[in-house]
């Protein structure tokens, strides 16, 4: 049985992942989406596990799940820990599943280390210089100068990532169908089928 493919969907906050991830959940409903699991608190309306994008675990129970060695990749970002769940991901490969995930930087770094090359795809959503994604991230809601601080430093060292990438997306303002396009027309020529 052939092997799935891992497609990482990789950026700076505010560049756009998740927008364009809703677009590929409708566009490709086979694929698998990975359920992440975070120690954040849940934020309205978000629901916990199943078709959801987070199973939401008390800081202990995470710590736990990193001792047991259950994350295939996990990060802290401020307070919170996030990571993905081995079993889930792994098992999907090896049964010749794609799957599509969406990652920070540090995340994929771990993965790139853990999945063959054959099996990972990365693709780095590009929306343009620190100021521009600054404006994206205060108009999605308010933000203290701090957590702003720490996420332009962020930013630099991600930025440099889009080297390692095997696609990068141009996602900067007015932009987005092209990126819609794009991004449909690489996940269509790795995908195994």
């Amino acid at each position: 049985m052939q092997q799935g493919k891992l497609i990482l969907i990789v950026g700076p906050s505010g560049s756009g992942k998740g927008t364009l991830v809703a677009f590929l959940r409708e566009q490709y409903p086979e694929l698998v989406f990975p359920i992440s699991c975070t120690t954040r608190v849940p934020r309205p309306g978000e629901e916990n596990g199943s078709g959801k994008k987070y199973h939401h675990l008390s800081k202990e129970a995470f710590a736990q799940d990193i001792a047991e060695g259950k994350f295939l990749e996990w990060a802290q970002y401020g307070e919170n820990y996030y990571g993905t769940p081995k079993a889930e991901v792994m098992d999907a490969l090896a049964a010749g599943k794609n799957i599509l995930h969406e990652l920070e930087m540090q995340g994929a770094e771990q993965l790139r280390a853990k999945v063959p090359h054959e099996q990972l795809v990365i693709i780095f959503i590009d929306a343009g210089p620190w100021e521009e994604l600054k404006r994206r991230i205060i108009e999605r809601g308010h933000m203290q100068d701090e957590e702003l601080q720490k996420r332009e430093a962020r930013y630099i060292k991600e930025i440099t990532f889009k080297q390692e990438a095997d696609f990068i997306i141009d996602n900067r303002n007015g932009k987005l169908d092209e990126a819609k396009a794009r991004l449909k027309e690489i996940v269509n020529s790795v995908l195994i089928r």
